[in-house]
Formats: C-alpha cells, structure tokens, sequence
C-alpha cells in the first residue's frame, strides 16, 4: 500500500489568519501546508486601502498586504496549494481534507474559511463595490470623509458603523425596515445624540443609482409603498455577514449565528482543530484580530502535538 504523506498542519484559507498560522507553524519546524481557493488575502484582499494594521505608516492595500504575509510564511516553507476544499473528515487520524487538487493528510488542521458580507441582492451591487457600495466601514469609511452615506441594517454591526461614519462623514443616513433597532442598548443613546445622524425607519433600499459610481439610492416605505430617492456618495451594507462554515456543518460546534464555536485559544470542539479569524465566534472582525488567532492557533497545536507523541 502506498503510504500517504501527512502534514503536521494544514491551514484553510489564505487569508490573514491562516498565512498567519502558517508563518509560525513553519517557523516552528512543523511542515505546513495553506489550501487556499482563488488567491491570498481572502475579504482582506479586496479592500482598497487599509489603515488600522499596524506598521504601515501610510497604510497599505489589502492585496499587497496579503502577498507580503504569503511570501514571508512561503519563505520558512510553508506550501500553497490553489484547491477548492470539496469534503474534510476532522474527526478522522490523519485528518482527511479531499479538494480539486487531490486528497491531503494532516494531524492538525486551522479553518481560516472566513465570513462573507450578506448582500442585499440589488441589480449593480457587485458592480458598485468599491465605487460607492461598502461593506466595512473601519475599512473603507475615511474615504468618506466630508460626504454624505447611507447605512443599512438594525444590529450591533450597523450601529457600530453608523457612529464610527458620524465621526468621519459630514451626514449618515440609517436605513432600518423596522421602527426600532435590534442593536443592544449601548448604542442607543449614542446614535441618537449624533446631530448629523438621520433615521430613515421602515425603509428598505429598493434600487442604486449611478453614473460611473454610486450617486443615491431609492428608499421604499414598507408601510405606505412610498418611494423617495436620496443622494448620496456611499452607501454601506451591515445586514449581517455570513461564515464559510458549510463544510464543517455536522462536525464542529457551531453558534446560532453559524460561526465556529472557539475562544481565544481557537481550539474547536474536535481535537487538533482550530479556527480563526472571522469564521469562529468573536466580538471584533479585523485583520489584526485574525492574525492574533492565528499566532494563537499554533501555539495550541504544538502543544496538542507534544501531547500526541
């Protein structure tokens, strides 16, 4: 019988967390291999400009800051292997991971599969991202500054936005389908003592508006059907987001919400099974957050190695 090579880690996602992981299994002498679907950087990848990651004085783009950090696990060998993960078996020894590329082996795996922003589904809205049309306003809110935006959604992660863009843009306009909001009451008084922060109650954004970028949108009443249409230069979309979690469905621990359950050591309901960055359960979604994981998730996997010796 032909016998399989087994890595000490295989890594699930390119993103900041998993070439995080992956930077200091390698360093630490475990042979590592990232499985990652399109390209390095994940969410991280596509934002334009990021200025809350440490060490870039002038800040740095998404994707080059995700080339850099591939590079420099890449340069203590660590492999990278462009695959789509089809089927994984986490509770198998070995742990067994089929994907486009062939089967792998490993006796420790990290899920860095992220999070997804939940869209609103409109014509235009792939189109718009970037130009207009946001999903993270700590990424992408400064490019506002001075201007008119329109947040939409009711939660904790909309709030949070809203009071973050009051700071920076000159008006935020919430759009909300309800007439109360579902964020926790910490938020409450702070949104509405903003005096440049307007509410817009149920109302639902029904169409974008556009010339070579974002210029407004149209609001629906869901009471009376009464459109109205507001001019605006961004618009950003917090109604959720949704974790690449299908593939453990069934064999992690998983939170109402679909999010992996793990704390702050990472460590999962299987053993030898980690996760970071946005897919597990967290109250802060960041690049340096992710990357904290992912130092963490290594330094539990060498010690669940030395223990399986």
């Amino acid at each position: 019988m032909q016998e399989i090579h087994v890595y000490d880690m295989i890594v699930v996602g390119g993103g900041p967390g998993g070439y995080t992981a992956a930077l200091y299994a390698a360093r630490a002498g475990l042979s590592t291999l990232v499985l990652e679907k399109l390209s390095a950087g994940g969410q991280m990848a596509l934002t334009e400009q990021i200025d809350n990651y440490p060490g870039f004085e002038d800040g740095i783009d998404g994707f080059t800051l995700a080339e850099k950090m591939q590079q420099q696990a890449e340069r203590f060998g660590a492999k990278s292997e462009y695959a789509q993960v089809e089927r994984m078996d986490l509770a198998a020894s070995p742990k067994v991971l089929e994907t486009s590329e062939g089967t792998f082996y490993a006796k420790t795996v990290v899920l860095a599969t992220g999070a997804n922003p939940r869209e609103l589904g409109l014509p235009n809205e792939a189109a718009l991202t970037g130009r207009g049309v946001a999903y993270c306003a700590a990424c992408d809110g400064m490019r506002y500054k001075g201007k008119t935006v329109v947040v939409v959604g009711g939660g904790n992660s909309a709030a949070a936005d809203a009071l973050l863009l009051s700071r920076i843009a000159q008006k935020v306009i919430l759009v909300h389908r309800r007439d109360t909001l579902r964020a926790t009451k910490v938020y409450h008084q702070p949104l509405m003592q903003a005096e440049n922060l307007e509410f817009r109650w149920n109302s639902t954004v029904t169409e974008l508006l556009q010339e070579d970028k974002l210029t407004g949108v149209k609001l629906k009443d869901v009471n009376t059907g009464e459109e109205t249409t507001v001019p605006c230069d961004g618009l950003f979309i917090s109604v959720g987001r949704k974790p690449a979690t299908e593939l453990v469905q069934g064999q992690l621990e998983l939170d109402r919400s679909g999010y992996i359950v793990a704390d702050e050591t990472t460590r999962t309901s299987l053993p030898g099974v980690y996760a970071v960055g946005d897919v597990r359960t967290k109250p802060l979604r960041q690049v340096v957050t992710a990357v904290a994981d992912g130092a963490m998730a290594v330094h539990m996997a060498e010690e669940f190695l030395a223990e399986d010796q």
